[in-house]
């Protein structure tokens, strides 16, 4: 998330207006990670997707079962779309068999990978 906020500029540049963060949390949860990285002010928003309806629509819940048995509910898996007019255009999926959570490789939902796929449409 630090990235698209460091990279504010960019992503205006490449006709972006807004980027929105969703987590499977409540929205308090959200609420202060927001005030924590100071996004007021930004182009970015966050929301709580509290029982995983969004995730559970896109066919991106996390299957690993360490996160559920740490967190007690179903995640999501590490991803960023690029949404056009209510169209999907790009989806940045993250994780791989052997790295389901994606830890060790994130770099498709990054701002710098979301950036050069968006700009090689």
């Amino acid at each position: 998330m630090p990235g698209y906020k460091s990279a504010r500029n960019e992503i205006r540049a490449a006709g972006i207006d807004e980027v929105l963060v969703y987590c499977i949390n409540d929205p308090a949860v959200m609420e202060a990670w927001a005030k924590d990285q100071k996004i007021a002010g930004t182009n970015i928003t966050f929301f709580a997707d509290t029982h995983g309806e969004l995730t559970k629509a896109l066919d991106f819940t996390l299957a690993a079962e360490a996160p559920y048995k740490k967190f007690g509910q179903h995640r999501s898996k590490r991803f960023a779309l690029y949404v056009d007019n209510g169209v999907i255009k790009h989806v940045g999926l993250d994780g791989s068999p052997d790295d389901p959570t994606a830890d060790e490789d994130n770099s498709n939902s990054k701002v710098t990978g979301m950036l050069a796929a968006i700009a090689a449409l």
